[in-house]
């Protein structure tokens, strides 16, 4: 990697970290289209690379969030257990699946979730429910490992709701223990994905880097914004990338 685009990476690494704090993701759902369209990457390549900045960027705020906001460990290891079944057959489909393919399903992925958030920024805040019992939690690790092994993203992103409208948790604990469940389906998804030889170190490494760096400042300024506003600015960015990667799929 020449210096020139080292330090476009890096920047580009720094932009997804504050993007990430911002709305609470590893940033890998604006990685992988980017790494698509400005990188030329083949999908299953860019989902594998955009793990390498995945796995820290969610490491470390999953300790930031634990900090904050404490939540039993043992029903996080029942999540993370449940994650790390689903994520590795879901892995291997992705690597093994046609690249068009995969990117118009990713594709519409994105859809679906930028209607979901753009949703919810238009709802009021959902009273909690009653609570399904305890012993289905390992379900919603199974199902957000499958979305995080084929996609290499969503695994927090289906968790959180399902833990708040299912389960009765407050929304910070929900989002604290979705993190736990993130972390162990990206390691599982990155081994497999390196397995296969879907990763480019050298982008992985610098994306990681920058995104280190400005993760703290996005959570920051999560906090001084509406959660609607932020919900439905998310949306929109869902939206927007999707739309060009279907585009550039020939979809």
């Amino acid at each position: 990697m020449d210096l020139l685009l080292l330090f476009a990476t890096l920047l580009l690494g720094a932009l997804l970290g504050a993007v990430g704090g911002l709305f609470g993701i590893g940033g890998g759902i604006i990685a992988i289209p980017l790494l698509v369209l400005a990188y030329h990457q083949p999908q299953a390549l860019a989902q594998g690379t955009a793990l390498v900045m995945i796995v820290p960027n969610v490491l470390l705020a999953f300790w930031r969030y634990r900090q904050r906001h404490p939540f039993p460990l043992r029903t996080a290891l029942a999540m993370g257990a449940g994650a790390m079944l689903a994520t590795y057959p879901a892995a291997r489909l992705a690597v093994a699946l046609d690249q068009q393919r995969l990117q118009q399903v990713f594709a519409a992925f994105l859809l679906w979730l930028a209607y979901y958030f753009w949703r919810q920024g238009r709802r009021a805040r959902p009273q909690a429910a009653q609570g399904w019992p305890q012993r289905y939690l390992p379900a919603v690790g199974v199902l957000g490992g499958a979305c995080g092994g084929l996609f290499s993203v969503g695994s927090g992103i289906i968790a959180a709701p399902l833990l708040v409208r299912g389960f009765g948790l407050p929304q910070a604990v929900a989002q604290g223990m979705a993190l736990a469940l993130v972390v162990p389906s990206a390691l599982v998804a990155l081994l497999t994905y390196a397995g296969a030889g879907q990763v480019q170190w050298a982008t992985g490494i610098a994306l990681a880097v920058g995104g280190l760096s400005t993760i703290s400042w996005g959570v920051a300024l999560a906090h001084r914004l509406p959660e609607a506003r932020l919900k439905q600015c998310f949306a929109t960015l869902l939206l927007l990338t999707a739309l060009l990667l279907w585009c550039s799929s020939g979809g």
